[in-house]
């Protein structure tokens, strides 16, 4: 397995466990209310995941269009990109911030599924 695809799973699954985060979580503290008080995970996270999100894709994502030279799996993970970073500006409005975040999870884990499946040809 080449170092580029294991970079596309590894890139899944931080796109899912950022969907579990944007989702799951939430839920999470409503329901606990104890909790809530104390765990506040803050933009630090947020910053901390787009840290690792950034060069993981785009080195996934560059090699895969290296091999297959699909320019939608590239495009659509830029996007997704695109669109996580843009959840930073939108703190101060979670339901907004929220959507913006898990439509770049789900964009960024489509393209490297499609990444992935690219380079299987």
């Amino acid at each position: 397995m080449s170092i580029a695809r294991w970079f596309d799973g590894l890139a899944v699954g931080a796109s899912a466990l950022c969907l579990a985060h944007c989702l799951v979580l939430p839920l999470l503290i409503a329901v606990l209310p104890a909790v809530a008080g104390r765990l506040d995970l803050g933009e630090g996270f947020h910053f901390g995941v787009l840290a690792f999100a950034v060069p993981t894709s785009a080195f996934a994502l560059i090699e895969g269009w290296r091999r297959h030279r699909g320019m939608t799996p590239l495009f659509v993970g830029v996007m997704g990109l695109v669109l996580l970073a843009a959840g930073l500006a939108f703190e101060d409005w979670a339901a907004v911030e929220t959507g913006v975040t898990v439509a770049g999870s789900l964009l960024l884990a489509g393209a490297h599924v499609a990444n992935w499946r690219g380079r299987a040809w």
